[in-house]
């Protein structure tokens, strides 16, 4: 297949922020990528060159990563998600599908519970549940921590903290080599270029708490009751996990399935981890496209 280019863009929202986005051109389908936590648009690359030159693909930076600014700290998963609606709405986006990875999944589902009737299909990618990502405190394990000063003050925080603000690359390797990339790993030179995109960030603290408080299900997490807003994502959805994925248990995936009573579907793909998209590209793209042009069943 013939690469489509891609060009990287900004556009200022209503709110002062300014959201830097990557953009290829295809068809009158679009479909808008959400990244995750220590990643950014950038980190879409392989997928957006894989994917039908029929879709018309958005890859938005998220506030405080990438390319986009961080005025305002974020305290919240609807902090992104509130950012995402006046993304659409300044480019004047309706009828499109959006996948979420990771964190994205979690920002994805609450633009799709907010603000029904503009995304027609979502895909879960690697998602975090919809009763949140926990943080538990280091070295005590038992401990479910509760403020944004816990998380930040928490060990395993400041150490990634450490090694974003010294520069510490191999550091950063060891923990995608340990959790993310445990199938396999990009080449050394697109391998630097995520590093370099990875030290763009500069909300760690914030989004590891946004994650810890998320709950849009009907059950208490833990931590807090959810908001019980699954029930008002009545699209197709499609929940994609890695049967490897150090990241996202077995667990995450079946609380997501449970709270969607029936109305989403699971595929698991096997011997992935976390990146299914370095693990295995043209099933993960199979899988999506299969989705996105009504097959799955």
């Amino acid at each position: 297949m013939n690469k489509v280019g891609v060009e990287l863009k900004r556009t200022t929202l209503a709110n002062g922020e300014t959201l830097g986005y990557r953009e290829r051109a295809g068809g009158d389908k679009v479909l808008l990528l959400v990244h995750g936590n220590m990643t950014s648009s950038k980190h879409w690359d392989l997928l957006i060159d894989v994917i039908p030159s029929s879709y018309k693909i958005l890859a938005v930076d998220l506030r405080g990563f990438g390319h986009s600014t961080y005025i305002r700290p974020v305290e919240s998963i609807k902090d992104f998600s509130d950012d995402l609606k006046l993304f659409v709405d300044q480019l004047q986006l309706s009828e499109f599908s959006m996948i979420g990875w990771s964190t994205g999944g979690a920002v994805a589902m609450q633009f799709c519970a907010d603000y029904p009737g503009l995304c027609e299909q979502l895909i879960l990618l690697a998602s975090v549940s919809t009763r949140g990502y926990p943080t538990f405190g280091s070295p005590d394990l038992t401990k479910r921590l509760q403020t944004q000063e816990e998380v930040r003050n928490d060990a395993k925080t400041m150490a990634v903290q450490q090694a974003y603000d010294m520069n510490n690359r191999d550091f950063l390797k060891s923990v995608w080599n340990t959790l993310i990339y445990t199938k396999k790993q990009p080449d050394d030179k697109k391998y630097e270029e995520y590093v370099d995109d990875m030290l763009t960030q500069r909300n760690l603290a914030e989004v590891y708490h946004t994650l810890n408080i998320f709950n849009i299900s009907d059950q208490h997490n833990g931590l807090l009751q959810g908001r019980n807003q699954v029930k008002d994502i009545q699209i197709p959805v499609l929940i994609l996990r890695g049967s490897d994925d150090l990241v996202i248990s077995k667990q995450m995936a079946d609380e997501i399935m449970e709270d969607f009573h029936g109305r989403a579907v699971f595929k698991e793909l096997a011997a992935c981890g976390h990146s299914l998209l370095m693990d295995n590209l043209d099933l993960l793209c199979n899988e999506i496209v299969q989705f996105l042009d009504n097959k799955v069943q």
